[in-house]
């Protein structure tokens, strides 16, 4: 079953309440969003043109320290539901628990999927998925055990969706492999996931496999020019690592004075076991707070981050009452 956070639309069914006096933290996506920058005329009247995609990728590669072959896709969701539809692989393993898309695109493409729960569990498979750092565990993964696990698979898919603030965790900067493919978000560390933007870094051949069945034009107009821009933007990146950083402590801090544990997390989400998950995640809203729970476990409790001292005051009295 494929479930989400940002499903607020449902927490107000149940709970009610005007949709701006919720907090939704049922993401990791960054709650201070990058700014975006005036936008010409041509990135909405005109069609993308083959220059501005190239810059783009540029960026995203200068951004990523890499020089693997990129392509700029709606959201990494969209290079996830491609990718299975250009292997030749029948089978899959998957390292879990982890975000869901992986499995249900691989099932919906006709693969069989299988989820394990070891790295060693992973070798021999025809196409493996590691998310790196998990979601919503946050743990990772050593790139050197990534590259030898690279050796004994078919095709190793490494998710790097909220890899942004932790460089030195990246694949990237190794040397390309034939078999290894990496996707990676930009609405969840720069806060614009309504752009819809992602990228799928790998060997020309596979990354030129999924631009034929992306089509001319898989990025818009305005994706391009607000990516150019954020990614360029080092300054802002250094300022948002160190920031987030200082809320994910912060935030534990609140978590563990009102009896939770630290499970893990990254510094865009915390994970924290409860006594009860469900009923943790009701208490949250009723007053106006949305979490994100897992079918797979009756404990955990995963929390975004508040941004702005009203909003972290109304979890706090949350969390204390």
């Amino acid at each position: 079953m494929r479930d989400h956070g940002g499903n607020l639309d449902a927490a107000i069914a149940e709970f009610g309440g005007h949709p701006a006096a919720w907090l939704d933290l049922s993401t990791g996506i960054n709650p201070a969003a990058y700014s975006l920058p005036a936008l010409s005329d041509a990135a909405w009247n005109t069609l993308p043109t083959k220059s501005a995609q190239g810059a783009l990728i540029q960026a995203a590669k200068i951004a990523y320290s890499t020089d693997w072959a990129c392509l700029p896709t709606a959201g990494a969701q969209a290079g996830i539901q491609m990718l299975p539809r250009i292997l030749s692989a029948k089978t899959a393993r998957i390292f879990t628990p982890t975000y869901n898309e992986h499995a249900a695109s691989m099932r919906a493409a006709g693969l069989d999927v299988e989820e394990v729960e070891t790295l060693c569990a992973l070798e021999g498979a025809e196409l493996a998925v590691v998310v790196n750092p998990n979601n919503p565990t946050g743990d990772f993964f050593e790139v050197s055990d990534l590259v030898e696990l690279a050796s004994k698979v078919g095709c190793l898919v490494i998710d790097e969706s909220f890899c942004d603030p932790h460089a030195e965790n990246s694949v990237l900067s190794q040397s390309k492999a034939a078999n290894v493919v990496v996707f990676r978000s930009f609405g969840k560390f720069y806060g614009l996931a309504g752009l819809r933007l992602g990228f799928v870094l790998g060997s020309q051949d596979i990354v030129g496999k999924i631009s034929e069945l992306s089509g001319p034009w898989p990025v818009s107009g305005p994706a391009i020019e607000v990516g150019c821009a954020a990614l360029s933007d080092t300054a802002w990146k250094a300022e948002t690592i160190a920031r987030l950083a200082k809320d994910a402590a912060r935030m534990d801090a609140m978590a563990t004075a009102n009896g939770w544990v630290v499970k893990g997390g990254t510094t865009l989400f915390r994970l924290y076991e409860t006594d009860n998950a469900v009923e943790a995640q009701h208490h949250l809203a009723r007053h106006h707070i949305w979490s994100r729970i897992f079918p797979y476990s009756d404990r955990w409790i995963r929390l975004g981050l508040p941004h702005g001292e009203h909003r972290w005051d109304q979890l706090e009295k949350a969390l204390t009452r």
